[in-house]
């Protein structure tokens, strides 16, 4: 997804996140969406940037974003609408992102949960078998998970300078 399409998209599923899943994604009260937030969000470049959403009958459901913090590690956040929490779709954003993430060769996905958010910790733990959770200060969970690739033959020469 690029920039042209996730504005309905982060639209939708803020608007579909009561004032506790608010707090718990962005870990301050948000009452609404500003023009700022909603750029920030929507500033996507597929790369350094990016973001799956997951739909039913094309409503935009949940969406989760990575945000590169170096040349191999990326950011993650995931948000997902009220009535399909605990319902299966944070794990698919969650195997979608990883996917993405590998493709794009991120090495280490990581991201910081409320240690109250114990469904989001769950969540984390099923769908990131292996992945460090440390304390880090005002109740944060630091997540973070190292991710596989294949280097194939072809990335190999790709990557060779003449």
């Amino acid at each position: 997804m690029h920039s042209a399409e996730a504005g309905d998209a982060v639209d939708a599923v803020f608007h579909g996140l009561s004032p506790r899943s608010r707090y718990l994604r962005f870990h301050a009260p948000v009452p609404r969406l500003t023009a700022s937030m909603r750029r920030r969000l929507t500033d996507l470049d597929g790369h350094r940037k990016a973001a799956v959403v997951a739909e039913c009958r094309r409503q935009p459901i949940g969406i989760a974003r990575l945000i590169a913090t170096g040349d191999d590690a990326a950011e993650i956040a995931l948000a997902v609408v009220d009535p399909w929490q605990r319902r299966g779709v944070g794990t698919k954003l969650i195997a979608a992102l990883s996917r993405l993430a590998t493709d794009l060769r991120y090495a280490e996905l990581h991201g910081d949960v409320l240690g109250e958010n114990q469904p989001m910790l769950h969540l984390v733990r099923r769908a990131f078998p292996g992945a460090r959770l440390t304390r880090a200060e005002d109740d944060i969970v630091r997540v973070t998970y190292p991710l596989t690739f294949e280097l194939t033959h072809e990335d190999l020469v790709a990557g060779l300078r003449w």
